[in-house]
């Protein structure tokens, strides 16, 4: 069944991880991306092996499923053009190239809207059109810190094995590549309304400050900075990990009448009605007293008796799986997050399903990551025209 967008053709001319997530995921929603590459070498994640599924990276297998590959050197006066003629079919063009960096081969958004009015643009960056910063390259690990999230991720500075850490995935490409779809799909809607196209920009740092939720406003509006709480919570008590006589469970009480369940399951009823602990604004005031009550607790039991205990009362609780046992647990499962898709070259691939679910337009995961190049003489045919001499001539030369 053909999917939302598959009226929709997008360009994108960006490697590694933001840009590419959001072509992947218009991707998912039925887009036809054609993703260009350099000759002999494209999207850097290519090599970011091991581990590898036949010659493919797991990480670029991880962000390109559903595109197609088109290798085109546009340092070259005849491959920008043929960029500029796919992009003058396109309706999005995605780049994540360094401020300016794509106007001397004449494929900036002012160039390209001139031979396509409605195209949506849209360009990430590490800091954006503008500003002290915006000629700076940009990368996640360094926006993470620069963005204050190391700033509040890890235990505290007092305690062992405190001071900043990283999140475990890129998140804040990940967010700025979802930020970038919602400003395309956006952007799209605008152009259904006028007709007319528009630039959109993204700069990592702006989203990895926009992320930082309900942490920001706490300093908005509080005046203090927050600080790494571990695995707590700052505004809920208790809202985190504690051990227990076989392992770690994460227990994520977010009411008052939730709290009292936990009591009652742990044999003392009477921490609900204590004034100190009876309301979260209370319980977080004197977390300092609490939490080594419940530390003490929770350690005489086992992680699946607390579990089953407390699922059973509805009181919001969880294992801290690592990935084996995400991919083995029956709800996942359940879910088919994990799918194969066939492979030109390494027989089939693994895929990590689109959490999107529609009722009327189901996604369907079908075609792989591509292989470099996969599609250049496709592509070339269709969208342009080309013969086999054509494409024959361009690749003599180089610039395909």
């Amino acid at each position: 069944m053909p999917g939302p967008l598959s009226h929709v053709r997008v360009l994108e001319l960006s490697r590694v991880l933001a840009g590419p997530w959001a072509a992947q995921t218009l991707a998912d929603l039925g887009a036809d991306v054609i993703k260009v590459e350099r000759p002999g070498a494209g999207d850097d994640t290519r090599a970011w092996g091991p581990p590898w599924a036949g010659e493919e990276s797991a990480y670029f297998l991880s962000t390109n499923r559903g595109k197609r590959s088109i290798t085109i050197d546009f340092e070259r006066p005849e491959g920008q053009e043929l960029v500029r003629k796919l992009a003058a079919q396109a309706d999005v063009v995605i780049e994540n190239f360094k401020v300016g960096g794509l106007v001397k081969y004449g494929l900036d958004y002012d160039s390209l809207k001139a031979i396509n009015p409605g195209l949506v643009y849209c360009s990430i960056t590490g800091f954006g059109q503008d500003g002290p910063y915006a000629k700076r390259a940009g990368y996640d690990f360094m926006i993470q810190g620069m963005g204050g999230l190391m700033s509040i991720t890890g235990q505290p500075d007092a305690e062992a094995g405190g001071g900043p850490v990283k999140v475990g995935v890129a998140v804040t490409d990940v967010f700025t590549g979802l930020y970038a779809t919602i400003g395309v799909l956006g952007a799209l809607a605008h152009r259904d309304r006028t007709g007319e196209g528009q630039w959109v920009n993204l700069a990592l740092l702006d989203v990895q400050v926009a992320v930082l939720a309900n942490q920001a406003m706490n300093y908005l509006v509080g005046g203090k900075a927050p600080q790494r709480l571990g695995n707590a919570h700052p505004n809920i008590v208790p809202y985190q990990a504690f051990a227990t006589l076989d392992g770690h469970i994460i227990l994520a009480v977010g009411n008052d009448g939730q709290f009292a369940k936990f009591c009652q399951v742990a044999g003392r009823p009477e921490l609900a009605q204590d004034p100190r602990y009876a309301t979260n604004p209370a319980r977080v005031a004197n977390r300092k007293e609490l939490v080594p009550i419940l530390e003490l607790l929770l350690e005489q039991r086992t992680s699946r008796d607390w579990l089953s205990a407390l699922e059973a009362v509805g009181v919001p609780c969880g294992p801290i799986n690592d990935v084996s046992q995400v991919f083995a647990d029956p709800h996942v499962q359940a879910r088919h997050i994990h799918q194969d898709l066939p492979h030109p070259t390494a027989g089939s691939v693994p895929t990590v399903a689109s959490p999107i679910r529609y009722s009327a337009t189901p996604i369907e995961h079908t075609v792989a990551p591509p292989t470099l190049g996969q599609h250049t003489d496709a592509v070339l045919e269709e969208a342009l025209g080309l013969c086999a001499a054509d494409i024959a001539a361009l690749r003599e030369k180089g610039v395909v």
